[in-house]
């Protein structure tokens, strides 16, 4: 079992940044694939970035890419996600993912979920 915590968001004014971090317990944080995704009201949750085992790959959705930057340290069993240049198309709940699998873009992939956080970009 992994247990996952996400951490870091809240409200910014169009143009602003945040850094979410994921913090992970139970078993071993660096045999896992992590990724953020995003939920809004009445969509699917989407993917937006995943980072390798050892941080050697990433992936971004088109949506994020050049904004958005994915992180881990694996001493500290935490992933990040740091926004930039934030839209309120960015407003949504965040969840952090593990999964053993690449590539990482499916949901359906991913073993384990933490409960979420709130990121809202005003206008």
């Amino acid at each position: 079992q992994v247990q996952l915590v996400e951490s870091g968001g809240g409200l910014v004014q169009a143009g602003g940044s945040l850094r979410l971090s994921c913090a992970a317990s139970g078993r071993t944080f660096s045999i896992y694939t992590m990724g953020w995704f995003r939920q809004a009201p009445g969509k699917e949750r989407e993917f937006v970035a995943a980072i390798s085992r050892y941080g050697d790959s990433t992936d971004y959705s088109d949506s994020v890419k050049g904004r958005f930057a994915i992180a881990r340290d694996n001493a500290k069993s935490t992933v990040y996600l740091q926004m930039n240049s934030l839209k309120p198309e960015d407003t949504a709940v965040y969840y952090c993912g593990a999964t053993p699998r690449w590539p990482p873009r499916s949901k359906s992939l991913y073993d384990y979920w933490g409960q979420g956080t709130q990121v809202t970009v005003s206008s």
